[in-house]
């Protein structure tokens, strides 16, 4: 329609010769119903930079003005600030076929215009603000966005100067540098023009409000609804982390969802101009982004592989092809790239498909439905959209945008519908698996109590005979301590039998001498003798009872005593059991001599304790003392002096005893074992592993104390 209004225009324009003799004639043929005529692209205007606002007078002097028209201006026309002002001229007539129809006259620019009428202003668009050189302080740009033409009052039979006043600035993007109003109307929106300036038939802004609505409520709802199945995509995807082609799919609806948000952005009449650039920008990289993603998806749910060099591929395509549609302002679906690179998604989708025809089933049919019906229904969009009707175009747009999250919303329903078919099937062969493991287990389990039953009895058994082993090793530690003992007792009783025999020697022979004196009647010197006698029969007596002291503690010691805490004197106890043990070592070893130190402190005294437990304790550290400086004299020679200290010390409510050995000293890393049950570092044969284990029991458990040990090897402990 368009096109037949422009010829039947020229129809009517006439050429007088000069520079504003050019006038448009407009009858009402060229205004029906939503018509609207693009005076802006027509021939006959003239323009002059700079501003005088007796510019808008018919009579003026032309001299200075040039043909232009409004689109041909360009970036070389602004000054330094990027500010393009200027002053268009123009003359059109209307016939009598238009009396009484009403005319609009609309602006679809984004600067500031002052429209005169034969001279008059009759409208305003923006603030064109100061002149051409100062500073831009007032300007501001209008936003055409689905605005209404605003009525305008062309007599018929007359001729009228249409002038008008013309500001604009250069936009701030880059790519490319144009006039705001150039780039805006080279954007290709939903604008019903196509140049800067119109004249519009009686039902244009009807129209208008229509179609703004119905686009409004299809983008909105496009929104919202993919907006929905993005959601749902992204709970599916988050519950099913290791399903790749779900992502992808949620990533593909979120571009999806800015895209539509950013054409529900286009219909409102309050964007600015650098969201709506941004957005118009962005809008290729995000179409490119879906069709980039769709072969890679398509794979992933078709359980197919897609080449490292065309996925390469696909991302140069979309580099280049966003570039391109920036760099020249294209529109989308003409531009080169654009074709090219629907051809190679297409391609690669199609050999996807093919590749996996005989394997497709099920749910991943729905993918493939959603593949054809969203590139059938883009390319009847994009190759015949200026001959669809609007609601076929409205349906056939959504479609487009819709089929393939459609789609894999039908691929998650059914997938799960198979998945919960397959979990019952696998169900009920577990159920009868279950029901013959049951019986198997049922078996089993009589078998295992049998046998849990013989074990029992088996480890039962086995407990007792490790107590009673428990009970002999104890044993054995005891008398092997009495044996070590035994050659000690020995060499302490022998003294006292030696000095009783001495003695009972001498007063036998101080008897004889007795008896002689008195049978000679010499009873002072008789008197004498019996005084020695008696001297000699005390030494006896005591070397008696220290013989029987001896023996009574050997029998305590095997018979494991009273058990009883008595009071006791520490210092004396500890230095009878270092005798023992010294002289039991010597009587394995006469050549062994070693060097005692005692520091036994009088303020011990006597304190309540089972003397024959600690003095087992006692005991064993001065054997294992003894050992260590034996071993380390093996190594060093005569030159090496084996030396034993013990020390006693009353704390204020304990008593204190260290025994020091210049010996081998401990290992660091066996200091944690040494008081474990059989843990023992001497030869198999020596010792139980138990002299330790006993001795800390003794002073930890049984007298509430602490033994402690401190070593170096190599020095002593």
């Amino acid at each position: 329609m368009k096109k037949l209004f422009t010829i039947l225009l020229f129809c009517f324009c006439m050429n007088c010769g000069n520079a504003q003799d050019s006038i448009i004639v407009i009858s009402r043929s060229l205004l029906i119903d939503t018509a609207e005529i693009n005076i802006g692209r027509m021939e006959g205007w003239i323009f002059k930079a700079g501003n005088e606002q007796s510019w808008a007078n018919e009579n003026i002097d032309l001299a200075g003005w040039e043909k232009k028209k409004p689109l041909e201006l360009a970036v070389k026309d602004a000054d330094k600030n990027g500010r393009a002002e200027g002053w268009f001229r123009i003359k059109i007539k209307t016939d009598q076929s238009l009396n009484d129809i009403p005319i609009g006259f609309k602006y679809n620019g984004w600067g500031a215009t002052e429209v005169y009428l034969d001279g008059k202003l009759i409208e305003t668009f923006g603030s064109s603000g100061g002149s051409s050189g100062f500073v831009n302080t007032n300007f501001k740009e209008y936003n055409p966005m689905h605005r209404l033409a605003n009525p305008i009052e062309l007599p018929p039979g007359k001729e009228h100067l249409i002038a008008i006043h013309f500001v604009d600035y250069v936009s701030n993007f880059p790519l490319p540098k144009q006039l705001k109003s150039i780039m805006f109307l080279n954007m290709n929106q939903t604008t019903f023009s196509k140049s800067l300036f119109s004249l519009t038939g009686p039902r244009y802004n009807a129209a208008l409000e229509e179609k703004v609505y119905q686009h409004m409520i299809l983008k909105t709802s496009l929104f919202a609804i993919i907006l929905i199945i993005t959601i749902l995509f992204w709970l599916v995807s988050y519950q099913n982390s290791k399903e790749i082609n779900l992502r992808l799919i949620s990533i593909f609806s979120s571009v999806g969802i800015i895209m539509a948000f950013e054409r529900v952005l286009w219909h409102s009449q309050t964007v600015d101009f650098k969201t709506l650039v941004i957005t118009q920008s962005t809008q290729p990289l995000l179409i490119y982004l879906t069709m980039g993603l769709f072969p890679m998806i398509l794979a992933e749910s078709l359980q197919q592989m897609i080449r490292p060099y065309l996925k390469m591929l696909i991302i140069l395509a979309v580099i280049a092809g966003t570039f391109s549609c920036i760099y020249f302002n294209d529109s989308l679906p003409f531009t080169i790239p654009f074709i090219i690179f629907n051809l190679i998604s297409f391609a690669i989708s199609s050999q996807i498909i093919y590749s996996s025809w005989k394997t497709i089933k099920g749910a991943q049919w729905s993918i493939v439905i959603g593949f054809c019906i969203a590139t059938l229904s883009g390319c009847i969009v994009i190759l015949i959209k200026s001959r669809l009707s609007f609601p076929v175009y409205i349906f056939l747009d959504g479609l487009t945008y819709l089929s393939i999250p459609v789609a894999y919303v039908v691929y998650i329903a059914i997938r799960f519908r198979e998945i919960i078919y397959e979990v019952k099937e696998n169900a009920a062969q577990l159920v009868l698996i279950s029901e013959e493991k049951k019986t198997l287990i049922t078996l089993q389990n009589e078998m295992l109590e049998k046998q849990v039953a013989v074990r029992t009895s088996e480890l039962h058994q086995s407990l007792q005979e490790l107590k009673s082993t428990q009970k002999q090793l104890i044993q054995s530690e005891k008398m092997a301590s009495l044996g070590e003992l035994t050659a000690g007792i020995a060499h302490e009783i022998k003294n006292p039998l030696n000095f009783i025999n001495n003695f009972s020697e001498i007063n036998v022979e101080l008897i004889n001498e007795m008896k002689m004196e008195m049978e000679e009647g010499n009873l002072t010197e008789a008197k004498t003798i019996a005084t020695d006698i008696e001297a000699n029969e005390q030494k006896i007596s005591y070397h008696g009872k220290r013989a029987d002291s001896i023996v009574k503690g050997m029998m305590q010691h095997s018979s494991g005593g009273s058990g009883t805490k008595e009071s006791t004197d520490l210092n004396a106890l500890a230095d009878e059991y270092l005798r023992l043990s010294y002289h039991g070592i010597r009587v394995r070893d006469k050549s062994f001599n070693a060097i005692f130190e005692t520091h036994f402190d009088n303020k011990v005294g006597k304190i309540e304790v089972i003397a024959l437990d600690i003095g087992r304790v006692l005991l064993n550290l001065f054997n294992n003392a003894f050992y260590s400086t034996i071993q380390k004299q093996k190594t060093k020679g005569a030159d090496y002096k084996p030396t034993l200290t013990i020390t006693t010390t009353r704390l204020q409510d304990s008593v204190e005893i260290k025994v020091k050995d210049n010996g081998m000293g401990i290992p660091q890393k066996i200091l944690d074992k040494i008081y474990q049950p059989f843990f023992t570092t001497k030869p198999t044969g020596e010792g139980t592993g138990l002299g330790l284990s006993l001795s800390y029991d003794i002073i930890t458990k049984v007298h509430g104390g602490s033994l402690n040990v401190e070593s170096k090897e190599g020095e002593g402990a």
